[in-house]
């Protein structure tokens, strides 16, 4: 099968031939269909990430594919079913094997594209914001907005009622967090996001993949009581919060990282997934793809988002339209 993988830390992708991985107890073989790319994955081939495979590896945590092969004890899926899946790395191939407890059927009919693009940025927004308790009424502020998983987190604070502040960098970016449903925005380039969200009356949940001095002046805008999630460091810049600012404000620092939480609590990441499907099937979820490119293009698909290029989601899809 063809992979795309990684040999040396901080180099490109290759393309090679290699045999197919085999499905061991409690796995499947899928074959893949398209796989989502994250930002996990522009830092795990810079050897950045906390989970470090060994080389060569290819990267890729989330897929839509077709179960060719059940491993051992598995039974709650079937060979030909189509499923989205995630796994700690090794989506951009061919064929992957997964964890069978990580694979979650899929409607019939959902585009692969739409699939790939689903687990990991819809699941963190949901997770997080199911934990943070955000309530109708709230203001949610999503900084990196127009972002994978600041995009959904727009568009879930909205189904859950709050009013949603977007900060992004420029109005095109702020155009897409606009059209997930975002009630205000803020363009991070020249404003002063403190001020600007403290005169729209504070902010009750903070949801931040940026990290860095954003973090820092959003959490100044935190109203008292608010909930502050750092998702990520995109900024490359892990924001240090003082004690005793949580302490006089009475403010909660929740910490999400989903791919453990697969892992360690799979019903949840179900839970998640089955009210996330029910979203998408009553159309109040859309998910949005700036870019589709083939798996001989993934180094391509990686520079997009590591250059802040993409909006939303960027996908690999394995064979062409």
């Amino acid at each position: 099968m063809k992979a795309m993988r990684i040999h040396e830390l901080g180099q490109p992708l290759q393309m090679d031939e290699i045999d197919p991985p085999q499905p061991g107890p409690g796995e499947v073989l899928l074959d893949v269909a398209a796989c989502g790319i994250n930002f996990a994955d522009t830092l795990m081939v810079q050897g950045r990430y906390q989970e470090k495979p060994p080389l060569p590896f290819s990267p890729g945590l989330e897929v839509c594919g077709r179960v060719a092969e059940l491993g051992a004890g598995v039974t709650h899926l079937a060979q030909g079913q189509i499923v989205a899946g995630f796994t700690s790395g090794g989506g951009l191939a061919e064929q992957v094997c997964v964890r069978a407890g990580a694979c979650v059927p899929v409607p019939a009919g959902m585009d692969p594209v739409e699939v790939a693009a689903f687990p990991v940025a819809y699941g963190t927004s949901d997770i997080a914001l199911e934990l943070a308790n955000l309530s109708a009424g709230e203001t949610l502020l999503v900084t990196g907005a127009s972002g994978g998983v600041g995009l959904t987190a727009v568009e879930i604070g909205k189904i859950r009622g709050a009013t949603v502040i977007a900060a992004a960098r420029g109005a095109e970016k702020l155009a897409v967090a606009k059209a997930a449903g975002a009630d205000h925005l803020i363009d991070t380039r020249d404003a002063d996001l403190t001020a600007e969200v403290k005169d729209r009356g504070g902010a009750d949940v903070i949801y931040d993949p940026v990290g860095g001095d954003l973090f820092t002046a959003a959490m100044k805008a935190a109203r008292p009581r608010a909930r502050l999630i750092p998702i990520g460091f995109a900024s490359g810049d892990v924001p240090q919060i003082p004690a005793n600012i949580l302490l006089v404000k009475n403010l909660s620092v929740i910490g999400l990282y989903w791919g453990g939480l697969a892992r360690s609590h799979p019903d949840m990441i179900r839970d998640s997934f089955a009210r996330l499907l029910g979203w998408y099937g009553a159309g109040k979820l859309h998910p949005h793809v700036s870019h589709v490119l083939p798996l001989d293009q993934a180094n391509d698909a990686l520079a997009l988002l590591s250059e802040r290029r993409s909006t939303g989601k960027v996908v690999v899809r394995m064979a062409p339209d």
